[in-house]
C-alpha cells in the first residue's frame, strides 16, 4: 500500500483544514486507517483512527474539533480539522494498519502550521 497525504498548510488559529490521504491498491477497505502527528522535539502521537467498520477514536486534545472519515470507493481517508490551535502545529502522517498481518504503512507526511 502506498499512501499520499495532502492538504496541509498555514492557517490562523481558529481556522480549518482538511487533510486527505489517498491509498493505492484495491484492498483499502481492509485497512484500519489513522492520522498521527509529530511536532518538533516530540514523539509521534495518534490523532485519530477509523476502523474497517467505521469505528472512530480520537486523542483527547482533538476531541470535538477533528473528524476522521473514510471513503472506500475513493480509497481515501480524511481528517477535518476545525478550531485549530497553535499546538496543533506538526507534520501529520497517514497510517494504514492491516490487523491480520500486523503490518503498518505510512504516508510521507504533510505539514500543518497554525499561527497565533
Amino acid at each position: 500500500v502506498q499512501l499520499q497525504a495532502s492538504g496541509g498548510g498555514l492557517v490562523q488559529a481558529g481556522g480549518s483544514l482538511r487533510l486527505s490521504c489517498a491509498a493505492s491498491g484495491s484492498v483499502f477497505r481492509k485497512y484500519d486507517m489513522a492520522w498521527y502527528r509529530q511536532a518538533p522535539g516530540n514523539q509521534r502521537e495518534l490523532v485519530a483512527a477509523i476502523t474497517t467498520g467505521y469505528s472512530t477514536n480520537y486523542a483527547d486534545s482533538v476531541k470535538g474539533r477533528f473528524t476522521i472519515s473514510r471513503d472506500n470507493a475513493k480509497n481515501t481517508v480524511y481528517l477535518q480539522m476545525n478550531s485549530l490551535k497553535p499546538e496543533d502545529t506538526a507534520v501529520y502522517y497517514c497510517n494504514a494498519h492491516f490487523t491480520a498481518w500486523n503490518i503498518d504503512y505510512w504516508g510521507q507526511g504533510t505539514l500543518v502550521t497554525v499561527s497565533s
